[in-house]
């Protein structure tokens, strides 16, 4: 389910950013199981590793990891683009927005289907 919404997020950001492109559907899944793992596996380490500079900038430095994990899988995954840094940051944050309210969504769809 988890990977369908950052499918579902990873398409939404190619078509409402023109600097971030997918090929084809099979990229944007690929670069979407990336990006999960990227961020289950790497982000944890990065964030602990800045954390200093993160509370420096009140949490601000997270939206430059968060770019840079994105920009890292665009780097790794063929037919997945990003056109530079701060495209990746401004993708990675509409990606996590995009996110965030799909997930909301199933929540409260689920919250009103037990009842």
């Amino acid at each position: 389910m988890r990977l369908t919404l950052v499918f579902v997020a990873l398409l939404a950001v190619s078509y409402l950013m023109r600097s971030v492109e997918v090929d084809n559907v099979t990229s944007a899944l690929v670069a979407a199981l990336v990006l999960g793992l990227v961020n289950t596996l790497v982000r944890p380490i990065l964030v602990l590793l800045t954390l200093p500079v993160t509370v420096l900038t009140l949490g601000l430095f997270i939206l430059v990891i968060n770019g840079l994990m994105f920009w890292a899988v665009a780097n790794l995954v063929r037919g997945f683009h990003v056109a530079g840094f701060w495209s990746a940051v401004g993708g990675a944050l509409l990606y996590s927005i995009i996110s965030w309210a799909l997930s909301a969504l199933l929540l409260k769809l689920k919250n009103n289907r037990q009842y």
